[in-house]
């Protein structure tokens, strides 16, 4: 007798939909029918850091929520927000419900930075910032702006560490036209941020950041893009980097022509320097005074090495984006080392290697936070393969009829999210952003209790 497959997905960012996505256009063994699946997270709402991690002047990455929303739209993908895998729901239980449980969870915090000066006031991790920017509901509605800081420190020269000092760099007024709600708008007012300085550890070829990331931090006339010449040179590894990709090429063609255009007198700059590495937050009476790093130069290879000299750079704050980091997923093992889920490629394993029965990985708790958002789809293709392959020696669900999911959860008093739910919010903030005293596409509802409200109603 055939049989429907039927799948959970903890994560509803790219990785879990995209996962979903093939699973439901994929061929399937002998003996299913169909498939089903549905995709469960701790927001309320759907596409993860898409809408928490992209910052709100970036409308043309956004765009890809249009085909992630026609992924969710198919009548084979049910959506469950607002559900916490560990505390609303454990991964025994979800067995009872599905052959297969794939975890796309992500990495929601700061990979950690062991330097001196963390703790200090005015020292942050790029996530925290990003998801108050961004309106994430489980983050303070205030950011601590200091009246005194003008010059600001980002450490990191990938995607996130630009969109920071473009943030940091703008007028709130220049983001009115984005998706910000009020508070955010009303807390970047009291950004008093001049001169944002962008910290590379070695050189213009080695950096993750992508050209289109790049020219846009120009795309402001209240911002001039300074690149210092200090540091700004290419070895043998440098140029072979330049010479494999095309967008390297790119980013280092952007660069000099930054380089060695005259600044135009505006009122912000965002200044990138190079070789210098980050070694220490200076503090005074408890509060960020500077930033100590250590020249480098590079050592043939594209790496780099210390030259045991010093530079102290007076700034007031620190903001670091030097990568993200996964939780610990409770039930389940995990690498402390490299930030994920244990894994063969696809199946998550425990301690002794072996792969734990029904139970996969997609996404940046598989990889690492490395890689475009493109490059998920590959990703969730090699574990949607595995998780075929084995599908014929799953145990089936016990609880295979969808409806007993929807018991599970009002027996906990879980006020869980639909894609129904979802599409009413969408709705409800398309409509704030149009009545708002300065129009836009759409203004996000931040609070949690609101944004399930008007879900649920």
């Amino acid at each position: 007798m055939s049989r429907k497959l039927r799948v959970g997905i903890v994560g509803a960012g790219p990785a879990g939909v995209y996962a979903a996505d093939i699973l439901t256009k994929s061929d399937l063994p002998d003996g299913f029918d169909g498939v089903v699946v549905d995709i469960l997270d701790r927001d309320p709402t759907p596409f993860g850091l898409i809408r928490y991690g992209v910052a709100p002047d970036h409308p043309r990455i956004k765009e890809i929520i249009k085909a992630l929303k026609r992924v969710m739209s198919n009548e084979d993908i049910r959506f469950f927000g607002n559900v916490n895998f560990g505390v609303d729901v454990k991964l025994t239980e979800l067995q009872q419900f599905y052959d297969a449980v794939v975890f796309a969870t992500g990495a929601r915090r700061d990979r950690s930075l062991n330097i001196p000066g963390l703790d200090l006031d005015g020292s942050y991790g790029a996530a925290d910032f990003v998801y108050w920017y961004d309106g994430h509901p489980d983050v303070s509605r205030e950011w601590d702006f200091q009246p005194h800081a003008e010059s600001i420190a980002v450490l990191g020269v990938g995607n996130v560490g630009l969109d920071i000092a473009r943030i940091l760099a703008k007028t709130a007024d220049e983001l009115l036209v984005t998706e910000i709600p009020d508070n955010v708008y009303e807390g970047l007012k009291k950004n008093a941020a001049k001169d944002v300085h962008v910290f590379a550890r070695r050189g213009p070829a080695q950096v993750k950041f992508t050209p289109m990331e790049l020219r846009e931090l120009s795309h402001s006339p209240t911002i001039d893009v300074i690149v210092h010449p200090e540091g700004f040179e290419f070895d043998e590894g440098s140029m072979e980097a330049i010479r494999a990709a095309k967008s390297q090429k790119l980013v280092v063609d952007v660069l000099q022509n930054y380089l060695a255009k005259e600044p135009s007198g505006a009122p912000h700059r965002i200044h990138i320097h190079f070789c210098q590495n980050p070694v220490e937050i200076l503090g005074e009476d408890g509060k960020v005074v500077g930033l100590r790093t250590e020249v480098t130069e590079l050592d043939g290879t594209g790496n780099v090495r210390g030259t045991g000299e010093f530079k102290d750079w007076p700034v007031q704050a620190v903001y670091r984006a030097i990568g993200y980091y996964s939780d610990p997923l409770p039930g389940l093992p995990f690498d402390e080392a490299a930030g994920v889920l244990p894994n063969d490629g696809g199946h998550v394993v425990d301690i002794d290697g072996a792969a734990i029965p029904g139970v996969y990985a997609t996404g940046w708790i598989k990889r690492g936070p490395v890689g475009l958002i493109g490059h998920t789809k590959s990703d969730a293709a090699e574990t949607i393969r595995m998780l075929l392959e084995d599908a014929p020696t799953l145990a089936a669900a016990e609880q295979a009829e969808p409806e007993a999911v929807d018991r599970y959860l009002d027996g906990r008093s879980i006020e869980f999210t639909t894609w129904e739910g979802w599409e009413k919010l969408d709705a409800h903030e398309v409509a704030l952003g149009e009545s708002d005293a300065h129009p836009r596409e759409r203004k996000k509802v931040v609070e949690r209790d609101e944004m399930v409200a008007i879900s649920r109603a």
